[in-house]
């Protein structure tokens, strides 16, 4: 993320940074890199999400994260991706919900982390060093952030314009507010991982609604389903709709 200033502000081709990035995210492999996370917030400029009916969208239902909390997620995912013209943003497909079944998960539970200390201040090469578990980690994160908030703000990052929550994401990134329970870097990049995974990953898991990132990057989904094109459309255009796990059970 990087600061805008008062000139013109510059454009970035959404399309071509969805594929920058979804092959990755769909793959598992996600880009966490400053540079890489600056990229995805500056200079974006979106239309203002289409809200959709409740007849269309049934209200989601958290089994992890509390009212506050999923609050916060929703406003968050919607910040780092929102609704344009080139498709939905975040928030619409169902990216909350994938964040909330992880914290709610084994991963979420930390059952197959080592968490029995000593807990040192690692390098970036060793990972994941602390003492709590992801969910705790974003539940604590969230608690300290909010808390940072209501003294600067007098509200919750919900409660934000979208103006102050991309400023407050920004100053995240940089490590310009300190947070006193958990390590700023570490909850951010652990947020934006989350809201990246979401967004690309099969649909199976909550987020990605109806497929539509593979759709806008041109994502085939589960690459086995076109072993029997490859030779037939070789060095030609293969266009078809994404295959998810979803769709095999």
């Amino acid at each position: 993320m990087s600061e805008q200033n008062n000139d013109e502000p510059k454009t970035v081709n959404r399309r071509a940074w969805l594929k920058l990035f979804g092959a990755g995210a769909a793959s598992g492999v996600l880009p966490l890199s400053g540079a890489a996370a600056e990229d995805s917030m500056s200079g974006m400029h979106h239309a203002a999400p289409k809200p959709a009916s409740a007849a269309d969208e049934p209200v989601p239902v958290y089994a992890f994260l509390n009212g506050d909390e999923a609050a916060f997620v929703e406003a968050l995912v919607d910040t780092f991706i929102p609704a344009d013209e080139v498709g939905p943003g975040a928030l619409e497909l169902g990216v909350a919900v994938f964040i909330d079944r992880q914290l709610n998960s084994g991963y979420g539970r930390g059952d197959r982390m080592y968490l029995q200390g000593p807990f040192i201040e690692g390098t970036p090469e060793q990972g994941y060093q602390l003492r709590m578990t992801p969910s705790e980690l974003v539940r604590n994160g969230i608690l300290d952030l909010n808390a940072y908030l209501r003294g600067k703000y007098k509200r919750t990052f919900d409660g934000l314009t979208e103006e102050d929550r991309i400023a407050v994401l920004t100053q995240l990134e940089k490590g310009e507010i300190e947070l006193p329970t958990v390590p700023t870097a570490i909850f951010f990049y652990l947020m934006y991982e989350l809201t990246m995974q979401g967004f690309f990953a099969d649909p199976l898991h909550g987020g990605n609604k109806g497929k539509a990132s593979w759709k806008m990057i041109g994502f085939p989904g589960i690459g086995e389903m076109y072993a029997d094109k490859i030779e037939a459309y070789r060095n030609k255009k293969y266009m078809s709709e994404p295959m998810s796990i979803q769709d095999l059970l």
